[in-house]
């Protein structure tokens, strides 16, 4: 196992900059996501680990080891890709012991290390099999066999669930953090599926246009994004951003109006604004509620998604250039057309500069929430 560390990482092509400023400390035996749209940099980034992408400046050392001149197949690493890449003329057994009979390793060991990462995987009765005889799940457990086998130090994943139906993507995240918990090595793992780096991560990169916008635990993102783009990217559905003017602003709280003219109180430090000043209040979906008058916005139903366990309704409202959208219980029988009124609980809104820079927030996370869990 090994720490891996970025400082002052960039790469270019040509005069185009791709990744700009990358500092970045991952910790032994940690479990990393990378996450952001497409085009942010995330794969890139991976494959810099890699070796795959040359890094134009900087430093990257794994294990403590200056990587930067170092190839690929020296750095103690293994990928698996999106494609699982699979010989499709050899048996799982061949196709996961292929790396090792290459690099001369003795046949006794080979085997021991094929037989160990097929009951990791649980795929110890398919190994005579072809892979064209198994499912997308049953193929990737054998991308990643083939890599278990290699005993890196550090196990590097590029969208690896990105060709699964959506049951089985459920699934193999199960499997995944059964595996780290397993083997206790340092994970990094790439998606653009923010639901994946919730569920799956110690702690989320959020990458946009070459950046690193925020690194934290899952939670800690949630609850205390630092700017817009990490706000509106963490949480499903996405938070909601309503157009707002300052009112009053203290150390304690901000008092905003809506172009509506609804007043919302905000428990934030605030002490940095002025009356007048342009800002964006924040609001996820699931913190609506539905009695109260303080805090209070009426709004007109547009449409509805009934999904069974709950009820997600979109409204249309003044300042909001996407429907504003109010995750409700399942049974709420809520109808398009319907005027509801919706409360907005002053602890659980987020406020947002002209700039996008996050107010903080005087709510805190549970001391477990707020570090990396231990590997």
């Amino acid at each position: 196992m090994a720490d891996v560390r970025l400082r002052s990482v960039a790469k270019s092509y040509g005069d185009i900059a791709v990744m700009r400023d990358i500092d970045l400390e991952i910790e032994d035996g940690e479990f990393v996501v990378f996450v952001g749209p497409s085009g942010c940099g995330k794969s890139t980034l991976l494959r810099m680990i890699a070796g795959l992408e040359e890094i134009t400046s900087g430093e990257l050392a794994i294990g403590g080891v200056r990587m930067n001149d170092v190839p690929p197949a020296e750095r103690g690493i293994a990928m698996v890709f999106q494609s699982y890449a699979l010989y499709p003329h050899m048996s799982l057994y061949d196709n996961m012991a292929f790396g090792l009979k290459l690099a001369k390793v003795p046949k006794a060991e080979i085997d021991a290390a094929v037989q160990n990462a097929a009951k990791i995987l649980h795929i110890e009765h398919l190994l005579d099999r072809k892979p064209k005889a198994l499912s997308g799940g049953q193929r990737q457990r054998v991308a990643i066999g083939r890599a278990i086998v290699r005993k890196p130090q550090v196990f590097l994943f590029d969208e690896p669930l990105s060709n699964l139906d959506a049951a089985l993507r459920v699934r193999m995240r199960y499997e995944f953090a059964k595996l780290h918990e397993q083997l206790k090595t340092t994970m990094v793992y790439v998606t653009h599926d923010q639901v994946e780096a919730m569920t799956l991560a110690d702690r989320i990169v959020v990458l946009s246009a070459g950046r690193i916008e925020q690194v934290g635990a899952p939670l800690e993102l949630y609850e205390h994004p630092v700017n817009l783009f990490v706000a509106g990217f963490i949480g499903s559905p996405k938070m909601n951003f309503i157009e707002a003017e300052i009112v009053e602003a203290s150390a304690a709280e901000a008092l905003v109006r809506l172009r509506s003219g609804a007043l919302v109180r905000v428990e934030v430090d605030a002490a940095a604004a002025r009356a007048g000043d342009r800002v964006t209040l924040g609001v996820r979906p699931e913190h609506f509620e539905r009695h109260g008058e303080a805090n209070a916005i009426d709004a007109t139903v547009s449409f509805v998604e009934s999904l069974g366990s709950t009820t997600h309704a979109y409204f249309s409202y003044p300042g909001v250039d996407d429907a504003l959208t109010c995750e409700l219980g399942g049974m709420s029988g809520v109808q398009a057309g319907q005027t509801l009124r919706l409360v907005i609980p002053p602890g659980c809104c987020h406020l947002f500069d002209a700039q996008g820079r996050a107010f903080k927030r005087h709510h805190r996370l549970p001391a477990q929430h707020a570090e990396p869990r231990a590997a």
